[in-house]
């Protein structure tokens, strides 16, 4: 993978995007590397951390792009009616197609975190912007320095809400707010994130490697196998009614009670100490 890394040290999976003279903008490149690096996962990972290598979470999308396709739509017919098939991010095919394709692979890049079956936790340390905001809003926790800031700006380029942030946001903020970030695409500080639920915690900016560090730690050594179910259940949540939910549950305990870490959670109980879980 050349734009994106994965690093695995004591159960915690880090995933870092690593375009910093791009921003981490999601182009075709990083979408598709960050895909490859969370199937590549290992077993052994117990929780997911998705940093952006340099100053800036993630840019959004491929802004390059979107103004080659707007000087390709501006070129003479006869240049674009060779009838050789073009890269759909060419600007040299029809708009349609670039932008079913770019939108594509912003929304699988998404996809691929928000449909991790680990807990997944967003490194924000400087802007999440557009798609940027929603591949932060795919991870389970959004944990935030004080400079972090995020926006759902894709009105600032003239376009609607994509890769899933319809999905995501009004799950997080509920409705109302997430059309007043979609209608105004307001670049919101870290204060005002957590404000409205968007981060769940926000750090000092020198505390903040060692704070994310601690909850991540907390995270990972934790029971996987209940955490993994309990991500599922609440995910299923709104969409299940209550005795739905019940059986569900009930489901997905038999699997945990089944685990050796339940019963190192038993005996620890019992013993007035701190159980240590292996993940298993």
């Amino acid at each position: 993978m050349e734009h994106v890394t994965l690093d695995v040290a004591e159960g915690v999976a880090t995933v870092t995007l690593d375009r910093p003279e791009m921003r981490n903008a999601l182009t075709s490149g990083v979408a598709t590397d960050l895909i490859d690096a969370i199937e590549a996962v290992p077993d052994e990972a117990r929780c997911v951390v998705l940093a952006g290598n340099g100053p800036t979470f993630c840019a959004g999308g491929d802004i390059d792009a979107m103004v080659e396709g707007l000087e390709g739509e501006r070129s003479e017919p006869s240049e674009r009616s060779s009838g050789e098939q073009r890269d759909p991010r060419d600007g040299a095919v029809p708009a349609h197609e670039r932008v079913e394709r770019i939108v594509e692979e912003t929304a699988g890049a998404v996809r691929a975190v928000a449909t991790c079956n680990l807990p997944t936790v967003a490194k924000i340390h400087g802007p999440a912007y557009g798609a940027g905001g929603a591949l932060a809003v795919a991870c389970d926790l959004l944990l935030a320095s004080e400079s972090a800031s995020i926006s759902f700006g894709f009105r600032q380029v003239g376009l609607n809400v994509d890769s899933g942030a319809s999905h995501l946001l009004p799950r997080i903020v509920g409705e109302n707010v997430a059309k007043e970030l979609l209608y105004t695409g307001e670049l919101i500080d870290a204060d005002r994130a957590e404000e409205v639920g968007l981060f769940n915690h926000v750090y000092a900016d020198e505390a903040f490697e060692g704070r994310v560090a601690g909850m991540v730690d907390r995270i990972a050594s934790g029971p996987t196998v209940a955490l993994k179910q309990s991500k599922r259940l609440v995910e299923q949540g709104p969409t299940s009614s209550f005795d739905e939910a019940v059986r569900n549950e009930a489901a997905a305990q038999i699997v945990s009670a089944s685990t050796d870490d339940h019963e190192e959670g038993v005996r620890a109980f019992v013993a007035s100490r701190e159980p240590e879980f292996e993940g298993e």
